[in-house]
Parts: structure tokens; C-alpha cells; sequence
């Protein structure tokens, strides 16, 4: 299986640049590779040309052509065809509490497995096998992502709200620095 963690993103209410933001003196995309690396074999970093990423020992760098659209959606698809036949575990590089514990529990079905904090669906943290990329290929880009891997019908995996709380603004970040 393969890492991917989703950097594919503009960051406009982060102020640009979201993986390389630091929180506790660490690049918060380095969290994502952490878990990821206990769970899969390769981890990648899934991003727009040009977009700035911290420099990650042992991930790779995956830009996702073209520069247009940014969803989450291209950069899924991205990660699957770059991994030529192998599942993907994808995490949003904006997910800094995801544990390699939480990132274990989505692998056990051996096949698409979503997280599901709280009765919300997340799908920028999950497994996504090679049999649904035809059918996200076929996607509309603009859709909303929840709605596009709804139909996916995956298995559904519960995990602590905490763990996919989402860094986006500044404030978010001052947040998880306090104490």
C-alpha cells in the first residue's frame, strides 16, 4: 500500500502554503508522512506544480497536472494512477493528530475504507483501491468530494473526532498550539 497525503490544496484561509506550516517546530504535512509511514510501504506527497512542500526524508514528491482544478478528487486520482495497481491510504497534509493506530483500523477490510468521525464522513483520510478509479475518473471534479465517494459505497471506519480535526486558518493553529 501507498502513502499518499493530500497537498494539492491553495490554502487561501491558511494564507497560502498549509503543509509547510509548522505546529510544535514540525512542518504539519511531516505528521501525515509519520502515520502513514508505520502503515504503508512508500508514502508520497500529492501536489500541484509549484506549490511549496517541507522537505520530507523517505516521501516522495507527486505533482498533480495539471494546475487546475484544485480538489481533492484530482490529487485521489493522481495517487492511483502513480501507484500503478496498489491501494492508496490518503490523508489530508491538514490532519496533523491522524495516528498510524487510526491509519491501521482503515486497512482491515482490504478494500475502500472511509473514516467516519462523529457521523461525518471523511474522505480525505482513507483507503482507496484501484477497482474505484475508473469510477472516480469518471467523476464530476466540481462535486462535492463526500458525495463523490458516497457513492463509492465504501466501508464506513469510525475514528476519534480529534484525530481528523483539519488545520485551515491561523487561528486553527494557534489552537492546537495551546496547551
Amino acid at each position: 500500500m501507498i502513502g499518499a497525503i493530500l497537498a494539492g490544496g491553495a490554502g487561501r484561509r491558511m494564507g497560502g502554503a498549509k503543509a509547510v506550516r509548522t505546529l510544535a517546530g514540525r512542518p504539519l504535512a511531516s505528521y501525515a508522512a509519520a502515520a502513514l509511514a508505520e502503515v504503508c510501504d512508500r508514502v508520497a506527497i500529492v501536489a500541484k506544480p509549484g506549490t511549496e512542500l517541507p522537505d520530507l526524508p523517505a516521501v516522495e514528491r507527486w505533482d498533480d497536472e495539471p494546475a487546475e482544478p484544485r480538489h481533492p478528487l484530482t490529487g485521489i486520482v493522481h495517487a492511483l494512477e502513480r501507484a500503478q495497481g496498489e491501494p492508496v491510504m490518503v490523508c489530508a497534509a491538514d490532519m496533523p493528530f491522524v495516528t498510524a493506530r487510526t491509519a491501521r483500523s482503515l486497512t482491515a477490510s482490504g478494500t475502500t475504507s472511509i473514516a467516519v468521525a462523529g457521523g461525518v464522513l471523511q474522505p480525505v483520510l482513507g483507503v482507496y483501491t484501484p477497482d474505484v478509479l475508473p469510477r472516480l475518473r469518471r467523476a464530476e471534479p466540481n462535486a462535492p468530494l463526500t458525495r463523490t465517494v458516497e457513492a463509492l459505497e465504501p466501508v464506513l471506519v469510525p475514528v476519534p473526532p480529534a484525530e481528523v480535526r483539519s488545520i485551515n486558518t491561523p487561528e486553527d493553529l494557534a489552537d492546537a498550539e495551546a496547551p
